[in-house]
């Protein structure tokens, strides 16, 4: 079969069963068709050096969240955020659903930055990658990873529920228009086994000091609120009158009155600033463990709030809570720019300067033809624990365009 007959014998039935949609994205081909390969010790290596590094960031987190303010002003925590970061939830975990991205490099597995909010990619890695290994008869290297989204959420309404937070009234909640983000809530609100209702963003309200959704002409609290929505964004959002609508939800979630998932400590997480904050103390030891400070060394890059690269070697500037390579631009060491976001996203943010890394170039089959590009790494965590990996296929950049990769276990 050619490689077109191939991806449709995969991809229909996951179209028709609702569970992924969106095999094509802004009208060009997203989900690749044949799974690329991770040797087994590679896959090793990358789980652990994503538990090392989750319990890094976990810490790092905690002691942000017992700083000052001006700390978090720093890492670029808008102040309507400021109060509800401060709760911790999980007690060995920064976020309850993370994906730290990775370049796989001659020198081992090199993180470029960890997107502890809201990840995507977790139906393509969790639920579609093993449809892919099925349609070829090849390993894949996240079976039975699904069974720990459950067991995670399960654990994550118990922790809220010795924190006193209300937990019966759930709902999920995504834009209801955009295929990726309300399919992967759904899947999510399924795999959870907690019940409750998709919320799209659209219908939620503000009433009584609750958060409500419309249904049906109702208002019905929510108590616990998954939301595929950017707490960074939720900080901004205000109603057609301007009222402070997502200010008023954050200091729900501060006052204990709304159970969020992710944790609001996750935006912390979320800050690119942290990992400049994480290789400081680093730098000046005594802080992290002494494994902690080999896994630093060895899988994460040096990253500044300067310029320290500036005339010495290559280096991408990027803004503290961009997403989907928004705003990124990578430089030179002269500081003439190499490549860059040219929507000019988030010009608002402060930046951060990580040491450039070059990304391993691989050429795949696509609708297409064979497609030449730069191979990024996803593996996620689940409550502190490696999970389910990915990778996507895109520019020096990995934006929004670039095209999910399934992997499989080689031979």
């Amino acid at each position: 079969m050619d490689y077109a007959a191939v991806r449709e014998e995969i991809y229909r039935p996951l179209r028709e069963e609702g569970t992924f949609s969106w095999d094509w994205l802004y009208g060009q081909e997203y989900a690749l068709a044949v799974p690329h390969a991770v040797a087994p010790g590679e896959l090793r290596d990358l789980r652990a050096a994503t538990a090392v590094l989750g319990s890094v960031f976990d810490r790092t987190v905690r002691i942000v969240q017992d700083g000052p303010a001006e700390l978090l002003a720093e890492l670029g925590i808008p102040e309507a955020a400021r109060e509800a970061v401060r709760m911790a939830v999980l007690p060995d975990a920064a976020t309850l659903i993370g994906r730290f991205d990775f370049a796989r490099t001659p020198g081992g597995w090199k993180m470029l930055e960890f997107n502890s909010d809201t990840p995507g990619g977790v139906v393509e890695a969790f639920h579609v990658n093993g449809r892919v290994c099925a349609g070829h008869n090849a390993a894949d290297p996240n079976a039975g990873l699904e069974a720990m989204l459950p067991a995670a959420f399960s654990q994550i309404v118990n922790r809220y529920h010795a924190l006193g937070c209300p937990t019966g009234s759930v709902a999920f909640s995504a834009l209801d228009w955009h295929a990726e983000d309300a399919g992967t809530a759904r899947y999510l609100l399924k795999a959870s086994g907690l019940g409750g209702r998709f919320a799209p963003l659209k219908d939620l309200r503000v009433h009584q000091d609750r958060l409500c959704v419309l249904a049906d002409g109702e208002l019905i609290p929510i108590d616990l609120w998954y939301r595929l929505h950017p707490f960074g964004l939720l900080a901004a959002d205000r109603d057609d009158d301007g009222y402070p609508t997502g200010a008023h939800v954050l200091g729900l979630i501060a006052r204990g009155r709304l159970a969020a998932i992710n944790p609001p400590g996750a935006l912390i997480a979320q800050s690119k600033a942290l990992q400049a904050l994480v290789w400081s103390l680093h730098e000046a030891g005594g802080f992290f463990t002494a494994a902690e400070q080999d896994a630093i060394a060895a899988h994460m890059l040096p990253t500044y709030c300067e310029n320290r690269f500036a005339g010495r070697c290559p280096h991408v500037a990027k803004p503290v809570l961009g997403r989907e390579g928004g705003g990124v631009a990578v430089h030179a060491a002269d500081g003439a720019v190499i490549d860059c976001d040219r929507e000019r996203q988030y010009t608002d943010q402060p930046l951060v300067y990580q040491q450039y890394q070059d990304l391993e170039t691989v050429e795949l089959p696509t609708l297409a033809g064979p497609k030449a590009g730069r191979l990024v790494w996803g593996s996620f965590i689940v409550n502190g624990q490696p999970a389910a990996v990915v990778a996507r296929l895109g520019g020096l950049i990995t934006d929004d365009l670039a095209y999910f990769v399934p992997v499989r276990l080689a031979e």
